[in-house]
């Protein structure tokens, strides 16, 4: 960068871990008040960084992604690494526990013995 003068100054922008420098960083408070105009900037391709005193815990990002994420899953159903399930959470919440002819508190008791 130039100055006035002919002279050269070092721009310098401190590291803050986690937070992405050029992306839109916004606090809770600041989404709660401001959520229809950070959408109206996501919506137009805008990420939008949320942070929790000052740590980054969430990103708002075109639901493009999203898209891309579905492609990925369902190559990966037509190549065999995955198999969607058959039915939905609320069913299999419904059924009954399974019973199981071993104490699983005790099994896991005795597979970290060794870590003590």
């Amino acid at each position: 960068m130039r100055i006035a003068g002919g002279g050269a100054m070092n721009l310098i922008i401190p590291f803050r871990p986690g937070i992405v420098p050029g992306m839109t960083s916004v606090s809770i408070t600041d989404l709660k008040a401001n959520l229809s105009r950070h959408l109206r900037e996501v919506r137009r391709g805008g990420e939008i960084q949320v942070l929790n005193r000052g740590k980054p815990i969430a990103r708002l990002v075109p639901t493009q992604s999203l898209t891309k994420a579905d492609k990925t899953r369902d190559k990966l159903i037509r190549e065999g690494v995955i198999i969607p399930g058959k039915d939905t959470a609320a069913n299999v919440l419904d059924r009954p526990p399974l019973e199981l002819k071993i104490n699983l508190s005790q099994a896991l008791q005795e597979d970290r013995e060794d870590r003590v």
